[in-house]
């Protein structure tokens, strides 16, 4: 790569990233490399940009444990019963014994089986939509598609749909106001629900799975609760963690990586018109958007042991934040880091994690970014965005995702 080339992408980069107002925290995004692939920052957390050393950081549980509830928790209070069986926050030998049990129910097989109702969904979604000169694909389609995906998958009744919507907008407000910087501190946030805890949600999950050890169906819940490794089953705190997980973090995914990969798409036209073209190319774009505008920017770990990390010594009680993000852009992993290819190959990212906590429902997200985004672009050929009313994005420190992404589609 020559450093006119490696310039000009840089400054590609930085334009797109200016036109669509993604945070500024996001610099790596702009061309920028981390002056170090380590750094602890004035708060003590340690912020860790290199592909290599992130994952080292998620290779080594024994010093870089995924329980960080206590760390950014603070002085609030959560119920044991919110935190046990959590997939997401716990580390070997536990960890390995949930997976184990929750992909024998929550298998690809599965998720594969969906793709027709996937289909029917989209189109139903944009059905109540068409003959209008704009959509807003937020609300239209990224935020409600996987809801519904996933409630079905649960086998949650169609009525209650509304009730789960009202539990992830309230999980996503309070985030938002807990983590911005210029709330007012007054505020009374719901600092449970900015962690994903909604004692409501909780109960309801919780009467559902009873229910299905008494009267199974065929839906994921009766699933959980029958699967079984060496005579061991869930507890009834896993099963709703795992419910509330997917629910939660597999609906903010898809949403993020539908929206992002549109607004990649309407940046560079000619990869737009060939994907167009050839639905057989959106599996790579899904996989480059991914890499290039990481909807999981940051993934947190609880120091656990004395170590040391490209030369930075860690200590225990220390807050470690692992960019996803700048380490898909790390030029040490790969070449052009901050030109958007959807012809990318091999293209290692690690939008989804890796190791022992890579993301049980990649699979899933894969499959709605690219059925949606094959609908959109045929029934939408003139799709593209408003100058005139540009997205926004959520003002979190942690994820890349638009909260409102108005489209001009006639």
């Amino acid at each position: 790569m020559t450093g006119t080339s490696a310039g000009a992408d840089a400054k590609e980069a930085a334009a797109f990233v200016d036109r669509m107002g993604i945070n500024p925290e996001f610099f790596w995004l702009r061309g920028h490399t981390p002056e170090h692939p380590v750094e602890v920052n004035d708060y003590g957390i340690v912020n860790v940009y290199g592909y290599k050393e992130v994952l080292e950081v998620v290779g080594n549980p024994g010093t870089f444990s995924s329980d960080v509830a206590e760390l950014i928790a603070g002085d609030v209070e959560i119920d044991p019963e919110f935190s046990d069986g959590t997939l997401l926050q716990s580390d070997p030998p536990d960890h390995t014994k949930l997976r184990k049990i929750i992909s024998k129910a929550f298998t690809r097989g599965m998720v594969a089986a969906l793709e027709p109702r996937m289909v029917e969904i989209t189109h139903e979604l944009l059905d109540a939509v068409d003959g209008q000169d704009s959509i807003e694909m937020v609300d239209d389609l990224a935020y409600p598609m996987p809801i519904i995906v996933i409630s079905e998958l649960l086998g949650v009744p169609q009525s209650d749909r509304d009730l789960f919507k009202t539990w992830v907008d309230r999980m996503a407000h309070s985030a938002v106001a807990l983590t911005s910087g210029d709330r007012d501190l007054d505020e009374d946030v719901d600092a449970q629900a900015a962690m994903r805890v909604v004692p409501e949600m909780f109960q309801y999950l919780r009467e559902h799975a009873a229910e299905r050890r008494l009267k199974p169906r065929e839906d994921l819940l009766t699933k959980l609760v029958e699967a079984e490794v060496d005579g061991e089953r869930l507890s009834d705190n896993a099963v709703v963690n795992f419910a509330n997980e997917l629910l939660v973090v597999g609906h903010a995914t898809t949403s993020a990586l539908l929206g992002n990969t549109l607004l990649c798409l309407d940046a560079y036209p000619e990869h737009l018109a060939a994907v167009r073209g050839n639905p057989d190319l959106t599996p790579g774009l899904i996989e480059e958007s991914l890499r290039y505008l990481s909807p999981i920017a940051t993934a947190y770990k609880a120091c656990v042991a004395e170590g040391e990390l490209a030369g930075v010594k860690v200590h225990p009680g220390q807050l470690v934040a692992i960019s996803l993000s700048a380490a898909n852009r790390d030029e040490r992993q790969f070449t052009r880091p901050h030109l958007f290819d959807p012809y990318r190959d091999p293209n290692p990212h690690i939008g989804f994690g890796r190791g022992i906590h890579f993301c049980l429902g990649a699979p899933l997200a894969r499959m709605e970014g690219r059925i949606a985004t094959d609908i959109l672009l045929d029934r939408f050929p003139k799709m593209r965005t408003d100058p005139d009313n540009p997205p926004t994005f959520l003002p979190l420190p942690h994820v890349i995702s638009t909260s409102e992404l108005p489209l001009l589609v006639r």
